[in-house]
């Protein structure tokens, strides 16, 4: 909440990250998709043919910002129109968690229940890598944990190499 009680009740969004971007975000998925679509194939990783992911803007903070305004990024494998259940829905209940806590969401069901709050979704499958947050639904969660991680560490690669090529010199 802000001190002030003149802005009490404005807004309260932080700066998007720098470099980490929706369009790093997108290139961070279209690096991972190979893997996961492969991976999917298997039915042993999940049998719904569809997936959902979350990437959550690393510099939002929850105690500043509004959940829907801190996502970065969001992408559908499979035709939504086709779903058997609601996985956009899903992923995000999952990402809230972890952006919220800053802990990945198995984590948290397991070791953290008391972080938990009345509406907070029981499933898993997030990563949380370096104030990276990245859910994934639709496959076995932790299938979904292995695909949100690699979205993750994709993304801070990306990221780092965008830091290293891109010098912005000092800022005053």
């Amino acid at each position: 909440m802000n001190g002030n009680p003149f802005l009490a009740s404005a807004p309260t969004v932080s700066a998007p990250s720098f470099y980490a971007d929706r369009q790093a975000a997108a290139q961070a998925v279209r690096m991972a998709m190979p893997m996961i679509e492969a991976a999917m194939r298997d039915p042993h990783v999940g049998d719904s043919g569809f997936l959902y992911l979350v990437i959550m803007d690393p510099a939002s903070c929850p105690d500043r910002d509004q959940f829907e305004e801190a996502i970065l990024y969001e992408h559908a494998v499979g035709d939504p129109e086709q779903w058997d259940a609601d996985y956009a829905a899903f992923a995000r209940g999952k990402a809230r968690i972890s952006w919220r806590t800053g802990l990945e969401s198995h984590l948290v069901q397991t070791a953290y229940p008391h972080l938990l709050q009345k509406n907070d979704s029981t499933l898993w499958g997030t990563a949380c890598l370096d104030g990276y947050v990245v859910a994934s639904s639709g496959v076995n969660p932790w299938y979904d944990e292995a695909f949100a991680m690699t979205v993750a560490a994709c993304l801070r690669a990306i990221v780092k190499g965008r830091a290293l090529s891109e010098p912005r010199g000092l800022v005053l």
